[in-house]
């Protein structure tokens, strides 16, 4: 799980040591494990909210680990042309290499570590594949997207697109090195990631090595969702026992607490973790498909917009894909 890693991670800049005496650590209020199952062409996810309320997860609506899958010559795979409104799609790749393509001119290739923050915002069209090399060669295929809602007020707003590369992400550590923390979007302890948000957020991966921990301070007014990647380990103060599929929701407090267990597969020889963490909107959310808006009626124009050819129209000059499977 290589995402992006250091040489030597001691140089980095190290988190404040908390004051135990003084840190309301967050406790656990649920531990889910995602049920598995497909997408797009055929590549297999796991469903990381599964089983979680909505009110829990705000600002986020959903999150797919897509593989880790090591894939034969002619099986990589991607998804159809398909549409969205009304949110963001956050595509992370942590080994392999995905293709994007929007019908409003957003795009390109995203690798090891690279981030690509899509804003759907009034509506597109996209489409995401493995390139034609992949799809000769095979390869392994791990990353992660999360569906970020948008306030009320930016629903409508034109679509961006956002190339983050791995290298532009903030790295820092713990105070023993035991750690390596990627930050993608916000801010953890003072440390801002590159990516641009419209309502408060902070998202990122964590690598904690065999038998660290790692005390996370964490803005009280965010939620907190830890889903884990990889690995083994515990969290919570209480040190309830994770691995790879499961999410931990974490109820109030100022700090996140988590370790990795001393021995370890061979396979994930770390705990991996992706840490999110948002001001929740409260507003009400109307769900469907590849459309999240506030009201039923918002929802019906959007498939009634897409129809009409009001979400864009597919380039000339576009992605090869399989035709009549099912979007993201």
């Amino acid at each position: 799980m290589p995402a992006v890693t250091v040489d030597d991670i001691l140089v980095l800049p190290r988190l404040d040591r908390l004051d135990e005496t003084s840190t309301a650590f967050r406790p656990v209020r649920r531990l889910v494990t995602a049920p598995s199952g497909f997408e797009g062409e055929g590549f297999p996810v796991r469903r990381a909210f599964a089983g979680v309320p909505m009110h829990e997860l705000d600002p986020f609506i959903h999150l797919d680990q897509m593989g880790e899958v090591d894939y034969a010559p002619g099986e990589p795979k991607g998804t159809a042309w398909h549409p969205h409104r009304g949110f963001e799609t956050v595509t992370y790749i942590i080994d392999g290499i995905f293709d994007h393509q929007d019908s409003n001119g957003g795009g390109g290739t995203i690798t090891n570590g690279d981030t690509q923050w899509m804003t759907a915002g009034s509506g597109l069209l996209h489409i995401e594949a493995p390139p034609e090399h992949l799809v000769v060669s095979g390869g392994l295929f791990h990353g992660l997207q999360l569906w970020v809602n948008l306030p009320r007020v930016a629903k409508m707003n034109p679509p961006r697109y956002q190339d983050i590369r791995g290298r532009e992400s903030a790295l820092l550590t713990t105070p023993d090195g035991g750690a390596l923390i990627r930050v993608i979007a916000g801010a953890v302890d003072g440390h801002q990631g590159p990516g641009s948000t419209h309502t408060p957020i902070t998202i990122a991966h964590v690598t904690v090595q065999p038998g660290a921990r790692v005390d996370l301070p964490w803005r009280p007014d965010f939620n907190a969702l830890v889903y884990v990647l990889g690995g083994r380990g515990t969290v919570g103060t209480d040190r309830r026992p994770v691995h790879t599929g499961q999410l931990a929701v974490h109820g109030p407090g100022d700090a996140l607490r988590f370790s990795a267990d001393a021995r370890q597969d061979p396979h994930t020889p770390a705990l991996d973790l992706y840490i999110m963490g948002g001001q929740p909107i409260r507003e009400p959310v109307a769900h469907y498909g590849p459309f999240v808006m506030n009201t039923r009626d918002e929802l019906l124009q959007a498939f009634e917009d897409y129809q009409a050819g009001r979400l864009g129209v597919i380039p000339a000059e576009r992605l090869p894909h399989t035709d009549g499977q099912q979007p993201v």
